[in-house]
């Protein structure tokens, strides 16, 4: 499962023109799931995201603060795409988990993320849907999180 994470000012996601999900404050997270993930890397992942201190703290001290710490807000999307080979110029995404599957382990992701935090600050795109993501980064700051070390290389 990787993740790439982003700090932002505020986000929304888009489906055929029409809002369907917005942030303030807080992380915007694409998500890919690989086609062997297990819950074991839901549960790695999402504490991750949750416990990741992005964010300054009242004095300004960067890298202090988690989304947790601040109430932040949380912006989930789901992107086969980060599970792409690119070593040819067409991409390939067999490692990526079939769209069924994937749909019920993003699930699982989101209700973990939702009962590990206030499941009131979690939202999400449409799966499988062709979105729109706009986001102000803020910074800008962006990771990437793997739930298994140099598998995905």
């Amino acid at each position: 499962m990787r993740a790439v994470i982003q700090r932002v000012a505020s986000a929304s996601v888009s489906v055929d023109g029409e809002v369907i999900s917005s942030i303030s404050r807080g992380l915007v997270v694409l998500l890919g799931i690989g086609k062997d993930d297990t819950t074991i890397d839901v549960e790695h992942i999402v504490k991750k995201i949750l416990a990741l201190r992005v964010f300054d703290d009242d004095s300004g001290a960067m890298w202090r603060k988690s989304v947790r710490d601040i109430t932040g807000d949380v912006l989930c999307v789901s992107q086969f795409t980060l599970l792409a080979n690119t070593t040819k110029d067409k991409p390939d995404f067999h490692r990526a988990m079939s769209s069924a599957q994937a749909m019920d382990m993003y699930t699982n992701f989101l209700k973990r993320m939702g009962d590990m935090y206030h499941s009131d600050r979690i939202k999400d795109g449409k799966f499988g849907a062709m979105m729109n993501v706009s986001l102000t980064n803020d910074g800008p700051v962006t990771f990437t999180i793997d739930s298994r070390k140099f598998e995905y290389v």
